[in-house]
Formats: C-alpha cells, structure tokens, sequence
C-alpha cells in the first residue's frame, strides 16, 4: 500500500503539496474495490495497479496515499477499480488539466494552490447597492486570432477599458472546464480546472501578455511578475482577477450546481467515478440522480459528500481565487429536482459561504413560475435562512427588464402603437423585496440575446436598420431606465456601445462577435457615441447616491404621450433626482410635470446630447429649469419641460440647502420602498417636430433634479 505520511483527518481533497517536498492525495470512492495512484512524479513514471500506488480506504470510503517526490506540475490519474468497471478516472479536484492527450482522455496536473504572488489585499468588495454588473463569455470577448477563443489574458487587456466604463463587477459566463468546445458554459466537467481554450499554453507565447500584465501592474506601483508566474492555468484566471481588483473591479463567478455536463463518450468523468455496477440507473452514479436538465444530470444533494464537494468548489474560488461572489445557475431548477434537500442545500450553501466571506455576493437565477412542484416565492430566495429562507442576498430578476423590452418593441411598432408604461411604472422597483439591490436588472444578458434567441435592444428597437435614429434613441431610453431604477444594473457585452449582433459561444462565428474594430477605430460612430453615453450615465450613477438607493415614485405615467417621470431620493439626506423619459415620436416643449420642492434644478443629464455627439439639434433645458408652478402630480411645484431624450435635474446649491433644513410634507414626499403609483394629469403640453426633421422617432431620457 502507499505511503500514509502526512496524511490527517484534514487532508484536503484531491493533489495537495506539502511543506518539505511530495503531495498527499484523497479521493471519495466509497464502492471502489481499489484505487490507484498513476502519474509522473519527479521525472519518474509510476503507472500500473500495483501495492504501491495503492491507495488506503477508510470506513466513510475515502482512499488516501502519499508520493514524496511529486511536485508542481507533475501529471496524475486515478485509476479505479469497481464492480460495474475498471479504468482511469481525472480527479474531481483537479486544479488543472494536462496537455498530454487531448480532452477528455488527459491528466491531471498538481498545481499549487498558494504560488500565485496576489496584489489585491487593499481591494473591498463593493456594497451590493452600489454595484454595476458587467457580464461577458471569456471565448468570445476579446480574440485576438480569427476563430480561436480569447483567455482570461486577453480579458485581462480590457480592463482599463472596463475601468473607463465605470462597471465595477465583472461576471464571465462558467470558467471551468466544460465538457464541449465551444460552450456557453453550462455543462461543466472539471469544477476545479479552468476551462483549456480559455488559457494560453506555452511559454514562448506569453511575453506579451506578461507585458500588459507588469504594465498594468506598474500603474498601480507594484513590482512586475516573471513568466513562470503566469505559467500555469489557475494562475491565469487568478492574474485575471487581481488586476480586476486592483484596478477597482470586483468578479464573480457564474457557477452551476444545479446539474453537470452529459458525460457523453467520457468515461473518465464524474459519472460514475467509483465505477459502481447498474450504469443503467442514474441514481446510482454516486454524484448525480435521474433527473435532469439541459442534457445533463442533477447532484444528487441529499447525499452530504455531494453536498461537501459543491460546498468545497465554492470555497475554493473564494479562498484561492478571491472571487467577491457567485451567479448561481438556475436554482428554481436545483429545487425542482431535489425538492427539500435541494432547500436545505441552499441554507448550507449560502450560511457557509457567508461565514467564509461576508461581504460575498450571492445572487440566484431563480424564477418563481418556472416549476410548479416546488413553488417558492422570489423573496424567501433572499430572507435569511435565520428568518427561513435560503440565504441568498440577491437574485436576478425580470420585471423591469420585460417592461423596458415590451416598450422598446412596441414602439417599434410605429406612431399609432399603444406603448405600456403603466407596466414599466410598475416594474421600475422590484415588488415584494425589502431592497431594490436585491434585483439584479437587465435588458440583455446571455440567454436573452444568444444567436437565434430574442434581439438585442438596438435590432428590437428597429429591425429594419439597428442604426437608424429610432434605433440609437430607443436604446439609450433602454440603458438609461436601467441604470436610474433602482436594482443591481447588469450590462451584457457589446451592449455599452451599441452592438446589434446576437451572439455566440463559438469564436468561429465572425458575424456574431462583438465589433471592438468599428468602435476603436471610430468606423461606427453611433458605437463610440453610445460608448460615451453609457460611461457618462454611469458616472451620473456614482455621483448621484439617490439613483442606488431604494425609493422611486413614478409620479407621472402617460400611455398616450408615452411619457414616464419618476423620482429618486435619499431619506433624510436632501439628494433627490427626477427622471423624465418619453418614446414619443416628437419633442415635447413646454410640458408640464410636478417637481418636489420650489427653486431652481439643475439639468445634469440629457441624453439628445449623445445622438452624433455633441448631437447640434439638442433639445434640451438650457442647463435646468425652475419650478414656480403650482402643485401637481402630488408635489408642491411644478414646471414646464422640454423632452427629448432622457433629462436629469437636480436643485441647485442654495435650493438643496433650503430642502435640507426643510422637508417636504409626508403628503408629497412618500417614504415607502416602493413605486407609489401614477398620475396621468399634466397642465399643457406642446409637440412639434425640429425644424429640418420628418418622422422624427424621439426616444428620450432626461435626468433633472438630482439632490447630491
């Protein structure tokens, strides 16, 4: 038998290097006859099922050895004897895969888990209501080569863009190792291996990567990084994040525990790893059950082990990779398939991770009419499980982002469409939630907008050119609700500059791959004009604390004028932001709408400004308004407005001080968490065309009014 040195009840799962030379090894086999250790280790091959890789099993059917002379980056296999199969089987918790057969038939590589020098001790994960998510599949982000996947170094290369945009949580679709090439990510095979075409091989051609890296690195005063550390694949994902960190970005991990990948024609996978005998039944395939869902098989998570090696592929990504959170996949399904212990999973999940890393985003895909034989509310996904609940802090949600693409499309439609902004009244605050933040909103994201799905907002908004005025006006009506409701906004690749393509998971295909050329270049001026807007509504996110917090009052909701106004505050603090957006088809001069204090109200946003920047024929307020009207839409003042886009006011400075020594009454300044309603009646309006213009499809976003 194998040596049992330094091995403890804590020895950790799968390869570990130990102080003082050699790797302890532990796997769960539990109906395993025999298992052995194969590989090459110190430069000398051990292979064979021999007394001397064979591992020692303990009654809760976990086998352990140790090899002295293994080191970092020595190739292994587990060979596994049981009584339906026999053959070779990679460990579960493979830090990384080998190169010395192709996929699914290599090995397994010992990897470090502590050599990688990290940067990031300052970085603090952001509050949850103060984040911007930015989600991005890694193969197809940023190639640099036609058809062939980018990898977490050619993210790395975009970080000072992302930075610039002002996003501050970047989500890539699943990094780990998956079981088809190219994915979106959500058949997972190896939990604790990068995903191979995501990492570049080879020393020879990491010198330029390497460059960035030390120059992004040197920005930041720190020292720079050798080859050999950017060498292995973990280490790649973890520079990817370290400089994520350290250039103000949190990353979370979209993670999937709800099922694995179909295992087809790969033996040496998870299914069946003790190589149990009935591989007719799932139920018998140690991790998973009959049950399943998009070509794969649920955990099978009434099994504590199970449970415990989900648990402990979390905790890795925190503790080795200083991950900030997690995106779980689909746990309407999860509980679908596992009912009770599913449940009860997610409270251990979520209480463990919690105690881990505190301050860890935990945000759920989960929707509540999805499955009918386990039916949750969507706020139990967020109470806490001490309140009965299942922990998670946050969970993905579709109500504004329906409403906004409801509008968006029907707008399309043409002039005499009927265009609901009732429902986008409704949906602006996520209804039954303690906390807006407690909605991670979107208009696009990948399910939404992959090739051959729904469009993206500039082809919904015209389909007959994804350029045209409509198309450019309706979008920045889109991004800009999104961004000033409240909720945690999610940004899809390509969407921050205008991108109209659906896309794919495959590098191969050319005409669905976001066009970095057209905007870098200035090909497309209407990209780097919806580039410029986006990064500016963001920084007036950042500078205006009422459009993170709670409150909205849709205060104003006009179907036929297809006009919203909403308002945005603090409690207590004085900031206040009124919000005024139309899809109407011409400009709206001299309309009247409420405003919640007397004074003057600076006009901090106009988004007409952005159309063929700096756009000569905007429409605008002059700089801002001042409200001497008398009461309406439930407020003591009003004033007329001219709409074109989005506009943004905010009291100026001798208006904020008088507001914050005097409030206004309960009457008029509702306090509740929630969107307070409609009122359809406005004094006088006029429309009128600009001059030179015919057909003119205004879709309009104006912030006036923000109290900072």
């Amino acid at each position: 038998m194998i040596s049992q040195a330094n091995i403890l009840p804590t020895t950790p799962m799968g390869a570990h290097l130990v102080n003082g030379g050699g790797a302890t090894f532990r796997a769960w086999a539990p109906r395993a006859t025999a298992v052995y250790i194969n590989g090459t280790f110190g430069g000398k091959p051990r292979t064979g099922q021999t007394d001397d890789l064979l591992m020692a099993k303990d009654a809760s059917g976990y086998w352990t050895g140790f090899i002295p002379n293994a080191a970092d980056g020595d190739p292994y296999h587990f060979w596994l004897v049981g009584a339906g199969s026999s053959g070779y089987k990679r460990d579960p918790y493979a830090r990384e895969m080998a190169t010395d057969s192709p996929f699914p038939h290599c090995s397994c590589l010992i990897r470090s888990g502590a050599a990688y020098p990290w940067h990031d001790s300052a970085f603090v994960t952001p509050d949850f209501s103060n984040m911007i998510v930015y989600q991005l599949h890694v193969g197809t982000y940023a190639p640099r080569s036609p058809g062939v996947a980018s990898t977490f170094l050619d993210v790395i290369g975009k970080i000072e863009y992302l930075a610039a945009l002002g996003v501050n949580v970047l989500q890539p679709l699943p990094i780990d190792e998956l079981e088809t090439d190219p994915s979106m990510g959500y058949n997972g095979a190896d939990y604790f291996s990068p995903d191979f075409p995501y990492v570049v091989s080879g020393q020879a051609v990491l010198p330029p990567y390497l460059a960035t890296i030390n120059r992004l690195l040197a920005a930041k005063g720190f020292s720079p990084m050798t080859v050999e550390h950017i060498t292995p694949a973990p280490a790649q994902l973890k520079a990817m994040v370290d400089l994520c960190h350290l250039y103000g970005i949190a990353v979370t991990f979209d993670v999937v525990y709800n099922h694995a990948g179909g295992f087809d024609g790969d033996d040496q996978s998870l299914y069946f790893w003790d190589r149990a005998a009935n591989t007719s039944d799932n139920n018998e395939s140690l991790y998973f059950t009959n049950m399943g869902l998009a070509g794969g098989l649920s955990f099978a998570l009434w099994n504590n082990d199970v449970r415990q090696f989900i648990i402990n592929n979390a905790r890795y990504y925190i503790e080795e990779f200083h991950v900030d959170g997690f995106r779980y996949d689909e746990i309407s399904a999860l509980l679908s398939m596992n009912l009770d212990s599913g449940w009860s999973f997610c409270r251990d999940l979520t209480n463990t991770l919690r105690s881990v890393k505190p301050r860890l985003l935990q945000n759920a895909e989960y929707w509540p009419f999805e499955f009918q034989d386990y039916p949750r509310s969507s706020p139990s996904i967020v109470t806490p499980t001490g309140s009965g609940g299942t922990g998670f802090d946050v969970l993905q949600h579709d109500g504004l982002r329906s409403a906004l693409r409801s509008a968006v499309g029907q707008a399309a439609q043409g002039l005499s469409a009927t265009v609901d902004f009732d429902v986008l009244a409704r949906n602006l605050y996520p209804q039954g939630f303690a906390h807006g933040w407690q909605a991670v909103t979107c208009v696009e994201n990948h399910d939404l907008v992959a090739a051959g799905r729904d469009p993206r907002i500039p082809a919904l908004a015209d389909g007959s050119n994804p350029r045209s005025w409509y198309a450019r006006s309706r979008s920045r009506f889109a991004t800009g609700l999104l961004l000033t409701a409240p909720g945690i906004p999610q940004l899809f690749m390509g969407q921050e500059f205008l991108e109209d393509r659906q896309w794919s998971a495959d590098p191969k295909s050319s005409g669905n791959l976001i066009r970095w050329n057209a905007l870098s270049t200035g090909g497309d001026p209407a990209m780097v004009n919806h580039l410029r807007f986006t990064q500016d509504l963001i920084q007036l996110r950042w500078k205006q604390p009422a459009l993170r917090g709670d409150n909205v009052n849709a205060f104003h909701v006009h179907n036929r004028n297809r006009v919203i106004a909403f308002h945005r505050w603090l409690e207590g603090t004085g900031d206040d932001v009124i919000v005024v957006a139309t899809l109407a088809e011409t400009t709206w001069y001299n309309y009247t709408i409420g405003f919640p204090y007397f004074g003057s109200w600076l006009e901090v946003f106009n988004s007409d400004l952005y159309d063929n920047w700096v756009n000569p024929l905007v429409a605008g307020n002059r700089g801002g308004i001042f409200a001497s009207g008398g009461p309406l839409h439930r407020f003591q003042a009003s004033a007329n407005v001219v709409m074109a886009e989005r506009v943004g006011f905010e009291p100026t400075l001798p208006f904020r001080v008088n507001t914050l020594s005097k409030r206004a009454p309960s009457a008029t300044r509702p306090s509740l968490r929630r969107n307070l309603g409609r009122n359809d009646s406005f004094r006088k309006s006029y429309r009128m065309r600009r001059v030179g213009e015919t057909n003119t499809g205004q879709a309009s976003f104006h912030s006036m009014g923000v109290r900072s």
